[in-house]
């Protein structure tokens, strides 16, 4: 009796759970978040692949030097490229700029197949 006015009185209530919702589960996402569509991986690489094969670089493309660069790497194979090869310029400007096709042709893709766009 001594410690009683130390016990709540009110039991605390979690916030995420939700009683009959997603069947007892709190979910944030819906299950299917992703809407992976294969649409859209095939035409980001063409979209990508296609101006990145433009000779714009000293009349060389960002394709053919970042493929160039692996052939030079791969010469010597069981030695990993320096961190001062070209090498790591052309992975990571071809990787992001085919990143950046791929998000914005997901949004796209989806925002006009699910209406997002119009008003």
């Amino acid at each position: 009796m001594f410690l009683a006015f130390l016990k709540p009185t009110l039991r605390a209530k979690n916030p995420l759970r939700l009683a009959g919702a997603s069947g007892g589960r709190f979910t944030c996402f819906e299950r299917n978040w992703l809407r992976r569509d294969l649409n859209v991986v095939g035409f980001g690489l063409i979209g990508w692949l296609a101006p990145s094969s433009i000779p714009a670089i000293n009349g060389k493309s960002l394709t053919g030097l970042f493929f160039d660069s692996i052939g030079t790497e791969l010469a010597h194979f069981p030695t990993p490229p320096a961190l001062t090869s070209q090498f790591w310029l052309w992975l990571v400007t071809w990787h992001l700029g085919l990143f950046l096709c791929l998000t914005f042709g997901q949004i796209g893709f989806k925002g006009r197949t699910e209406d997002y766009f119009q008003k």
